[in-house]
């Protein structure tokens, strides 16, 4: 083995170390100086409007009945394109950030014709296009639980032209309503295919944006909706990078309005929420308030088809026994009475049509009288029976809408002190409006917290596409208080099995016009959707009144005939058109410009070009209360 040679770096080290203590006897050098440190970008909070709301609601898809909201009609203005937008008057008007033009091109066969603009798209890359249009045509026409359908039903074609930037909708025959048609496009890129996509994915988000806004998050928990600038937007961006929704309980508005926890409040006009306001306007700056009725009339829908109300005797004697004022002033007594089947109470030449009497107003006679001619006779203890057997009904309500719910527990309440027998049952809302026959789950005690019914707390759709797919399983309800309760039976006749619901709570549309939407509501429906679902009924007497009053303008002796065949029916009794709040600061007022805008769209219609509020709630960290975090 070769010997190691001996370490030679320790001389020069050695030489290193006396180098270094002469320099040091030295006079000192400067050091270099240092370099410039590179800019940096200012680091900046993103600005942000939060609006206080009620709740949320079951669902996001603005053309279901079951998802019809304030909160869904906001997230839809600010998210969704639409071909026509009305105006501050209410007038439909060409949106060219969506289609550059739209005219009748043919009136044999009768052919509407879109061109789409180039640069639209959704926030997944792809373009609004013919596709999108195809499929609401599709799922409008054949879908059960839809809004203003008539339209849809009658368009027998709907071609696609330049690379699907181009649209022409033929129709079976003239449709003098046609720019009331493809509002709040959808996706059909991420829906046409997926299981569920007409519902699923609407549950907790919209799958894409076709708007200055895009739906990032919904937290179920918190009761908060967030909204964010679409980047991929084509148009002009939105100003404000944050729009947030925020359940606010009425009893800590003031506190949230005033500590700038929110910068508005968008609540309905209860007696709760005018309590709230009564301590605001005492302050030194009073909020501004202002008063815009909701796009919905709310009413009772009977089941015309089989069980007890098919006979329009009973109809009548239930409609009889029922005071609707009195569950107006119980509800919502912010409301206004909507004694029309068509027009609702915000429409232009509305005029009740509801008869002086029964079944317009409550009376046990006229009551009494139709149950006996029908063949029920009423015994010692009040019950009205046929053959032996108590009148009894099943009344339903969403599980998600507390109001609905409410109402009917005054319902079973009145029709129980006239002698019929009343069960309430509060399944999961797309359930109710969509299946013969439901699960008999009762209601809670109290309001039911939005999105129950086993919805996942917080989703974020990811960027291009849909959620997951998949049926909202309701949760178990707690059982019901008898201290609150109505004195009904908490499960259904017959052991518990599904049942089938004869009185429905739910809301119609009150906007479009008279005849598309008469037709919707009341009209037989097409041979491809089911006709024993709640809310449809097919009279002879009244279909073509109908047809005449959908596809021509509306001759007030034809709306006069088809709502006197109505109150004489009665497939439905409506009873309220909410009115909606919108409340705001003056820093809100000079940032927002702010108004309960048109019917259809709401308060958020203009939101693109709002500017955050001075010293608005961004500023504040706050609390699902819309308090201040310690």
């Amino acid at each position: 083995m070769t010997a190691r040679r001996p370490f030679r770096a320790l001389p020069a080290l050695l030489l290193a170390g006396l180098l270094a203590l002469t320099a040091c006897s030295a006079d000192p050098q400067p050091a270099p100086p240092p370099e410039p440190a590179p800019p940096t970008e200012p680091v900046t909070s993103p600005t942000r409007v939060v609006a206080g709301i009620d709740e949320l609601g079951p669902g996001f898809n603005p053309h279901l009945r079951s998802d019809q909201s304030p909160v869904t009609t906001a997230i839809a203005a600010m998210a969704l394109p639409s071909v026509f937008r009305p105006d501050a008057q209410g007038v439909p008007r060409l949106d060219r950030t969506v289609a550059t033009d739209a005219k009748v091109t043919s009136q044999s066969p009768f052919t509407v014709s879109y061109e789409l603009n180039v640069e639209a798209g959704w926030s997944t890359g792809a373009p609004i296009a013919a596709e999108d249009f195809v499929y609401l045509w599709q799922q409008m026409r054949s879908r059960p639980n839809t809004i203003n359908a008539a339209g849809y039903r009658e368009i027998i074609d709907v071609r696609s032209r330049a690379a699907g930037k181009a649209v022409d909708v033929v129709f079976a025959e003239p449709y003098p309503h046609w720019q009331e048609l493809f509002d709040n496009l959808l996706p059909a890129h991420l829906l046409k295919d997926a299981p569920g996509g007409w519902t699923a994915p609407f549950r907790n988000g919209v799958p894409a944006s076709g708007g200055p806004f895009r739906l990032m998050q919904v937290d179920r928990l918190r009761g908060e909706v967030l909204l964010a600038r679409n980047d991929p937007y084509w148009d002009t961006p939105s100003v404000v990078d944050e729009i947030v929704l925020r359940r606010i309980p009425p009893n800590t508005l003031p506190t949230a309005l005033q500590s700038q926890g929110i910068d508005l409040a968008l609540p309905d006009a209860r007696p709760d929420v005018t309590r709230a306001l009564d301590v605001l306007a005492r302050s030194p700056e009073p909020p501004t308030v202002q008063r815009g009725p909701r796009p919905a009339v709310q009413q009772l829908s009977f089941r015309t088809q089989d069980g007890p109300l098919a006979d329009p005797r009973v109809r009548e004697g239930v409609a009889a026994s029922l005071d609707r004022d009195a569950i107006r002033e119980r509800v919502n007594p912010g409301s206004v009475a909507a004694d029309a089947f068509g027009l609702a109470p915000s429409d232009p030449g509305y005029a009740p049509t509801a008869p002086a009497g029964a079944p317009g107003r409550p009376d046990p006679a006229a009551a009494a009288a139709a149950f006996t001619e029908a063949g029920y006779v009423r015994g010692a203890d009040g019950r009205w029976s046929l053959g032996g057997r108590p009148l009894t009904v099943v009344v339903g309500a969403g599980a998600e809408r507390s109001e609905d719910v409410e109402v009917a527990r005054a319902v079973a309440e009145q029709l129980e002190a006239g002698g019929i027998g009343a069960t309430v049952v509060a399944p999961a809302t797309p359930e109710l409006l969509t299946s013969a026959d439901v699960p008999p789950t009762p209601p809670t005690t109290t309001a039911p917290a939005p999105g129950a019914g086993g919805a996942p707390t917080t989703t974020t759709p990811a960027p291009g596409a849909a959620p997951p797919p998949g049926a909202q399983q309701p949760a178990p309800a707690p059982t019901p208080d008898p201290a609150t309760a109505p004195t009904t039976t908490s499960t259904a006749p017959g052991g518990g099995g599904p049942v089938a619901v004869d009185i429905v709570v739910a809301p119609r549309p009150a906007y479009g016009a008279i005849g598309p939407r008469l037709d919707s509501d009341y009209g037989c429906p097409p041979d491809d959707v089911p006709d024993d679902l709640p809310g449809t009924s097919c009279f002879p007497a009244l279909q073509p009144l109908l047809d005449e009053l959908r596809t021509g303008p509306a001759d007030p002796s034809v709306v006069v005939e088809a709502e006197r065949v109505l109150w004489r029916q009665l497939p439905a009794l409506p009873l309220y058109q909410a009115q909606g709040l919108v409340i705001s600061n003056r820093e809100t007022d000079a940032a927002t410009h702010v108004t309960p805008g048109p019917i259809e769209t709401g308060p958020m219609s203009g939101a693109r070009t709002w500017a955050e509020p001075a010293g608005s709630s961004e500023v504040v960290p706050t609390d699902e209360a819309g308090e201040p975090e310690n």
